[in-house]
């Protein structure tokens, strides 16, 4: 269930406004005038998987208008119980809607200081893990890493088409890659490599089966994403996929190992060509796509471009590692 507010100058967009929200179901709504003599507030409550269709209305009957909002929140619980219908227990109705979605991708997807910290410290726990053999340390490193943020960010940009979407979320994975190279470069540098770690050398083992965990990574964050669940354990498979042969690549170019250090690069860039692939077709199975016919076009044509060209990279990649 979700309650959505929508605040607005009085005047002919609100009767506009009012027939979407009749129009649109609701399980109840109510009119506020608030002390401002020439605002209106609507709340709106809705069922859970209904809130994109009158989200979307009032956006259209308000893309010409001025000094207006709507706000989305979700109801953790409401008494007296909602009566289910036949059709609350379908997929659908646990689906986030996209405006919740952008929101999120933006704020984890979103370089800064933060983000460079912990990058840095997951690729540090992740190369000394490795080095010394430790499991754990390699799962901790995997844990706190933040690279799901930027992959789910990009899959989303081009979902929708926002470009500029792409760009931040393509700088942020660039520059966190970079980081984590340049961290196990340094430990690297500071620690002899210990070539007798299982760990560390099945990062330079490229086989067909990374491509199957790669996908079936992307998948699930995309699904988790746009199902609104929470997204911790994905996060975790992702950064398996990422972190571990991003500092494996530092580790073995640092210790004079170069052809280990180029199939560690292969294994990464295979490894986030598969996300980006397996988390662009869910959110279009799924759906999500632009309110504006324009952009819909744009969506589609940016869709098939990024598909194109991750399908030819995999198929190059495939056949190097048969």
């Amino acid at each position: 269930m979700r309650k959505i507010e929508v605040h607005l100058k009085k005047g002919a967009a609100q009767d506009a406004v009012l027939r979407a929200i009749k129009a649109s179901d609701p399980i109840d709504y109510a009119v506020f005038r608030p002390t401002q003599e020439n605002r209106i507030v609507y709340e709106v409550f809705m069922r859970d998987g209904t809130s994109q269709a009158l989200v979307d209305a009032i956006q259209s009957v308000m893309e010409k208008e001025r000094d207006w909002r709507v706000n989305v929140m979700a109801i953790e619980a409401t008494m007296p119980q909602i009566e289910e219908r036949d059709d609350d227990k379908t997929e659908n109705n646990t689906r986030a809607i996209r405006e919740e979605m952008l929101t999120s991708v933006r704020r984890d997807g979103v370089f800064g200081r933060y983000f460079a910290i912990m990058v840095v410290l997951s690729s540090v726990v992740a190369a000394v893990g490795m080095n010394s053999d430790s499991a754990a340390g390699v799962i901790g490193a995997m844990v706190i890493a933040p690279l799901l943020g930027p992959i789910l960010a990009f899959a989303m940009g081009a979902a929708l088409g926002n470009f500029d979407l792409l760009r931040t979320s393509g700088k942020s994975l660039a520059l966190g890659i970079a980081l984590a190279l340049g961290a196990s470069l340094v430990i690297g540098l500071a620690v002899p490599i210990n070539t007798d770690s299982g760990e560390l050398m099945s990062r330079s083992q490229v086989r067909l089966d990374a491509i199957a965990l790669a996908l079936a990574s992307g998948a699930a964050a995309a699904l988790s994403l746009a199902r609104g669940a929470a997204s911790a354990l994905v996060g975790v498979m992702v950064a398996a996929a990422l972190l571990p042969p991003g500092a494996a690549i530092g580790m073995f170019a640092a210790s004079g190992y170069p052809d280990l250090a180029a199939r560690a690069a292969l294994l990464l860039i295979l490894n986030v060509a598969c996300l980006v692939l397996s988390a662009l077709v869910t959110f279009r199975l799924h759906g999500i796509s632009p309110r504006g016919w324009i952009d819909q076009q744009n969506a589609t044509r940016a869709f098939w471009t990024n598909v194109a060209l991750t399908l030819v990279f995999l198929t190059i990649a495939a056949a190097l590692i048969v």
